[in-house]
């Protein structure tokens, strides 16, 4: 079984990377923790946590999003809703409403969804983003519940993987075929190794 450790990053876009750097470094506390670039191409990465990142190229012709309400239903093509930031107590959850509220930005009231408590903003992209603190009587992630009334027939399976349902690998890649190509960020950081 693969062991996943967090969302290892998140790939937004900006036309504005100096006004997203103030957004999510100075107002949020993200440290800035990479920045690649060249002529018209940049991509920086912030640190949600030990293992989690959101990054943002950007893209000088990229305009705002439209502000759409978080969770509310569309149609037609869609990728996209919303993102949710998790933070460790309730009163970072109330100081993150006053800075983002301080700081001019539309910030929700604190919701209480039962197992969390959120509050919905946008980032100046037009981004929407939440911020989540865990309720601690009811940790989903040690106690799964579902609590729909009207769950899927796939739903109704449980909250653990199902071996079986995908095909099996027949041929795994041999260690001695496996090739990495290089990206956009190799070059820079096989510099830092020299």
């Amino acid at each position: 079984m693969i062991t996943f450790n967090g969302v290892n990053h998140i790939a937004m876009a900006t036309g504005d990377l100096d006004m997203t750097i103030r957004f999510w470094r100075d107002l949020l506390g993200m440290r800035l923790i990479a920045g690649l670039g060249q002529p018209g191409y940049r991509h920086y990465f912030f640190e949600i946590s030990a293992t989690c990142a959101i990054a943002f190229f950007e893209w000088p012709e990229v305009k705002p999003l439209p502000e759409k309400e978080h969770g509310h239903v569309v149609s037609g093509p869609f990728i996209f809703d919303h993102v949710s930031f998790g933070v460790d107590t309730e009163d970072q959850l109330w100081t993150l409403k006053d800075r983002i509220d301080a700081a001019g930005f539309w910030v929700s009231e604190v919701i209480d969804h039962g197992f969390i408590h959120s509050i919905y903003s946008f980032d100046p992209n037009g981004i929407p983003i939440e911020f989540s603190w865990n309720v601690k009587e009811f940790d989903v992630r040690k106690t799964p519940v579902m609590a729909d009334p009207d769950p899927s027939e796939t739903a109704r399976e449980g909250d653990e993987p199902n071996a079986g349902i995908w095909p099996t690998v027949q041929r795994p890649t041999p260690t001695q075929d496996r090739r990495i190509y290089p990206g956009e960020g190799s070059r820079y950081f096989k510099r830092l190794k020299t």
